[in-house]
């Protein structure tokens, strides 16, 4: 089959040069090679041209793969290559215009591509809400429009029963917190509609969900002699990689850094002549300038001289393979890797947060004022700092009082 596949063609061509420029290694540049050329070959039999494919031709395309051992279809997993190979081809055939933006075409998807636009609008000309929060919100019209559909109910007709039945089927299986962030999100869609004068009743205020009570929690942190163990253990891993992430766990332990604050650091953020680091906080937008400490420092003129490839983007932490763009994903990986490397066993969350909470609780240890410390992490006032107070278990003892004689007894 292999031979059968057309080798060249003014897209492939494009394709190869690409691969080539990125530097992708001869094994995936082989793999996508292949990749497209099968594609293009079904186009071929088809009699569709490449420039007129579509979202639905390329899922039937993957749909239909078949493995070439015993012609089964071709597992999910094993699919990605196949389908990193064709957006990335698309891409180049549409100049990067890809996919394309979704067009509605039946009654109710128009409907509901108005509504959803025109709530986008007003939750950012009325409310000022944050992109991550509207795209939340933006989810939880489309499922409750589509559930009125199902269900045969339209905006005009909605009452608390049809609600109570939304909610029911939408909260199934949920924990505490999601169910109050549906909620939060639903309330906000019932304003819109109130205030757009699309319902005659503010239905906001009738739904009721779990109570989430502030700092309710405590965070969860490591132990510093479990922080120095897992950093001397990701010290000795020389590979590109590792270098990579011993630098990224050592700022993270350190400062304090959020995920995103991590991969937003660019190369003008660190002033070497100064011993200066820049940070922009993606919570509060806040900026802020830290000394460069001898450790995070030493870390990061390691990385970029011995882990960090050669490449145009200017974040300071790139991925590290082709095409060695900037972090896209979340660094939870990351630090998992290193836990279980280092052998640290925890309880709670195991997202980069951990390491966030154990150096505000180190800073609070060591007498730090809350000031202080809501500066490091970037807080924009005292109240988010002060959710570390929990942690300070041995002043919090010192200072509580002694049981009523009448209560223990």
């Amino acid at each position: 089959m292999y031979r059968s596949v057309p080798c060249s063609s003014p897209w492939l061509d494009l394709l190869r040069n690409h691969l080539q420029e990125a530097r992708y290694c001869c094994r995936v540049a082989k793999q996508y090679d292949f990749a497209a050329r099968c594609f293009l070959l079904d186009l071929e039999r088809r009699g569709k041209t490449v420039e007129s494919v579509s979202r639905s031709d390329v899922d039937t395309y993957l749909a239909n793969l078949k493995r070439l051992r015993d012609q089964h279809p071709l597992p999910v997993a094993s699919r990605r290559k196949d389908c990193s190979s064709i957006k990335m081809l698309l891409r180049l055939v549409h100049n990067g215009k890809w996919p394309p933006e979704f067009v509605p075409t039946t009654d109710h998807d128009i409907v509901v591509f108005d509504f959803v636009r025109n709530y986008d609008t007003w939750m950012v000309e009325m409310r000022g809400l944050s992109p991550n929060t509207r795209r939340n919100n933006r989810f939880e019209m489309v499922s409750f429009l589509r559930w009125l559909q199902v269900h045969g109910t339209t905006i005009e007709t909605l009452h608390l029963p049809d609600l109570d039945a939304y909610i029911a089927s939408r909260l199934v299986a949920m924990k505490r917190r999601s169910k109050a962030n549906v909620i939060s999100a639903l309330r906000g869609v019932l304003r819109y509609l109130f205030d757009s004068n699309q319902i005659s009743t503010d239905l906001a205020d009738a739904i009721e969900g779990p109570i989430v009570y502030e700092h309710e929690s405590i965070p969860t942190t490591i132990p510093r002699s479990d922080i120095d163990r897992l950093l001397e253990i990701a010290r000795f891993d020389r590979t590109p990689l590792g270098i990579r992430n011993y630098a990224i766990l050592i700022l993270l332990s350190t400062y304090g850094l959020r995920s995103g604050e991590i991969r937003g650091l660019r190369l003008s953020d660190i002033d070497w002549r100064h011993e200066r680091i820049h940070i922009r906080h993606t919570k509060t937008g806040a900026c802020s300038e830290l000394p460069l400490l001898r450790d995070p420092a030493d870390a990061l003129f390691d990385y970029l001289r011995c882990g960090r490839p050669a490449t145009s983007t200017r974040e300071v932490f790139v991925q590290a393979v082709a095409p060695y763009g900037p972090l896209r994903a979340g660094l939870h990986r990351v630090l998992n890797h290193a836990i279980q490397a280092a052998g640290v066993s925890l309880t709670g969350k195991r997202g980069v947060h951990v390491l966030r909470h154990s150096r505000a609780e180190s800073l609070l240890g060591s007498g730090v004022s809350i000031k202080v410390i809501g500066d490091i992490l970037g807080h924009y006032s005292v109240r988010g700092t002060a959710m570390y107070l929990k942690l300070a278990t041995d002043d919090l003892r010192s200072v509580a009082l002694d049981l009523p004689q009448e209560v223990t007894t």
